[in-house]
């Protein structure tokens, strides 16, 4: 009658050879529910508990209740999800939050019961077998070993494994406490069992710390701790009255920590309030000591050494069809490479998320052999993980990680052969050239390592003219430097006026496997005549396409789509508030530029990890992008290349 299967993503269960899934469970347990209900038995708590339960029971297993999704998804605690070929399936699931909930709730629970006299007659049981003292102090400990344990709740949402070592000592010491301060045999029971559980779901929690880190926490912890003891002392002793003994000090100021009463009133209005201070004061370096215990190992800081350069260097010339692969070696990128070096990304790190630039780059079998090894470098490190200025194709690749794709503009890229000034439509930049050349200015195209000092000095004084002092921004579509040392094949077109002097510039970097070339940056003297941008464009693509490239990708338009072809009442009104906040953004004035030139529009995405993680993700994107200014205090020293 029953049965037993195994499958690779769960045990499955058969009833006269019928498969039974959750949602027939949830069946059955609404069913019950409404049974009680109409019956009128254990009142209205209880059935509508149930009832809920069978409510999760149908809603975590909807997949199953259609033939298309039966057999697609794995087992989970949570809403089953469907199995990615990039994410191991343990680290989809819900645990960690299910955990950090139940863990919070025990320690609430079990501080309640700390905090709140014993019932009288479980009371008169254990005097007759432990001696009052004995329970007073596990009343007493078991308030500090329960705002403990509160505290690991967070981590263990953040999946640390350390956390689930320490949660479950704390909980097998209120066990032990519960039973002996009062014969709290229900609160026990209930953490006891809470920590079987946890235990059960022990692999969700795999975000490693470093040994050194350990090391370093157990003795920086003691220490903060002998300190903050030592100010409590002095606190305590000048609040006392003049009547108390050192002892007595000693005494008043560990019964504060435990949150118990001091044999002795504090004096004085003033320091009424020193045993909250010193209670507060504990909780404080509680927090701090967690923090130090549970930290993730950091992730590298140093920047890649010269070898490493060239080998992302050699994939970017061998493999590197996309248009932004170039970008990925500017000098303040990291890289993770798979095992035989045949692919790589280059990523930074900001506001806790592993932000990668772009598409991978490199052979197909390499770039499927990256993808886990970067979810797993994220995990272990307890990063979240996100990726700017994808592909389509790209997507693809970093949905099977488990992430979820956001529109967020797109690439203008203009076909140079069919390119030209003809035409109505494109006679205001046909006027800005005219003017210009009627002006005297002209224009040369070179490879930067071919110019001479003299010319790139000129270069560069011409970017810090219109940057006015502001560093070079970008992160995913631009280059960082004139002076990166890959970037000798690259292009620069120049505009030189009537007295031979350089006014403005475009930056081109190569696009290997196509005849293509993307634009890092565009600059010119703020003094120099309307339109020099245009004129440069115009006379850059004659050049480029008289040196055999098709394909010339210029700016990026941010949500360029919502304003070109907006599909639906919602992206028209997003539409509208762009047009809106051009004045402060530049998002309409930036794609109108790029319209210009009739280009093609290829979509980029912004992948985030997560429902709720685009926020955080977004942040860093825009503190990479030099787009939101980082504050002050949380801005690092530069790492080491």
């Amino acid at each position: 009658m029953l049965k037993l299967d195994r499958h690779p993503l769960g045990v499955r269960v058969y009833v006269l050879r019928h498969r039974i899934h959750e949602w027939h469970a949830g069946l059955a347990v609404l069913a019950f529910a409404a049974v009680l209900a109409f019956m009128g038995l254990l009142g209205p708590a209880p059935p509508m508990l149930i009832g809920l339960t069978g409510l999760w029971l149908v809603a975590k297993d909807w997949h199953d209740l259609t033939p298309t999704g039966r057999d697609a998804t794995s087992w989970q605690l949570g809403i089953h999800r469907r199995p990615l070929p990039f994410r191991p399936s343990r680290h989809l699931d819900d645990v960690p939050a299910f955990a950090a909930v139940g863990v919070a709730l025990v320690a609430i629970v079990d501080l309640i019961s700390a905090v709140t006299p014993n019932i009288s007659w479980r009371g008169d049981v254990l005097m007759r077998v432990e001696p009052v003292d004995v329970m007073r102090g596990a009343h007493a400990l078991a308030v500090p070993v329960s705002f403990a344990l509160l505290v690991t709740a967070y981590y263990l949402y953040r999946r640390r494994h350390r956390a689930l070592q320490v949660a479950l000592a704390l909980m097998a010491a209120l066990t032990v406490f519960n039973v002996v301060k009062g014969l709290d045999v229900e609160e026990a029971v209930l953490t006891a069992v809470a920590a079987a559980l946890l235990w059960a779901g022990r692999s969700s929690f795999y975000v490693r710390h470093e040994p050194g880190r350990l090391k370093s926490a157990l003795w920086r912890v003691p220490l903060l701790f002998a300190a903050m003891f030592l100010a409590s002392v002095t606190a305590v002793a000048i609040a006392a009255p003049a009547s108390a003994s050192a002892l007595d000090i000693l005494r008043g100021t560990g019964d504060a920590f435990l949150w118990q009463r001091p044999p002795f009133a504090f004096a004085g209005d003033e320091l009424a309030q020193t045993g909250l201070a010193v209670q507060l004061t504990g909780l404080f370096v509680l927090l701090v000591g967690a923090y130090l215990l549970f930290r993730p190992i950091a992730a590298p800081r140093d920047l890649p050494d010269s070898d490493l350069r060239k080998v992302a260097a050699g994939i970017v010339r061998e493999h590197g069809a996309d248009t932004l692969s170039f970008f990925k070696l500017r000098t303040d990128k990291h890289y993770l490479f798979n095992a035989d070096r045949t692919a790589f990304v280059g990523y930074r790190i900001e506001n806790g998320v592993l932000m990668i630039s772009g598409d991978p780059v490199g052979e197909a079998s390499g770039v499927a052999q990256l993808l886990p090894e970067v979810v797993a470098f994220a995990e272990r490190h307890g990063l979240r993980l996100a990726a700017l200025g994808v592909s389509a194709e790209g997507r693809t690749l970093f949905e099977q990680a488990g992430l979820r794709a956001l529109y967020m503009g797109d690439e203008a890229i203009v076909d140079s052969d069919g390119f030209s000034l003809e035409g109505r439509a494109i006679r205001k930049v046909r006027q800005s050239v005219t003017r210009l050349r009627k002006a005297g200015y002209r224009t040369e195209i070179a490879e930067l390592g071919s110019l001479g000092p003299d010319v790139v000095a000129r270069l560069e004084a011409v970017a810090k003219d219109w940057l006015g002092g502001v560093p070079e921004r970008g992160f995913s579509m631009a280059m960082d430097s004139l002076r990166n040392p890959v970037g000798q094949d690259t292009l620069v077109v120049y505009a030189v006026d009537g007295d031979g002097t350089i006014r403005g510039f475009l930056h081109f970097v190569p696009t290997y496997g196509r005849n293509a070339v993307s634009l890092s940056y565009m600059r010119r003297q703020r003094e120099t005549p309307n339109g020099l941008t245009e004129f440069l464009i115009a006379e850059g693509i004659e050049h480029l396409r008289a040196g055999g490239v098709t394909e010339v990708s210029l700016n990026f338009a941010a949500f360029a789509r919502l304003l070109r072809q907006p599909r639906g009442i919602v992206e028209r009104a997003l539409g509208r508030a762009l047009v809106v906040g051009d004045a402060w953004f530049q998002i309409e004035r930036l794609y109108r530029f790029n319209a210009k030139f009739f280009p093609r529009w290829e979509p980029r995405y912004f992948m985030y990890e997560r429902r709720f993680g685009l926020a955080r993700a977004g942040i860093a994107a825009l503190w990479l992008e030099g787009q939101l200014p980082k504050p002050r205090i949380l801005r690092r020293a530069p790492a080491r290349v």
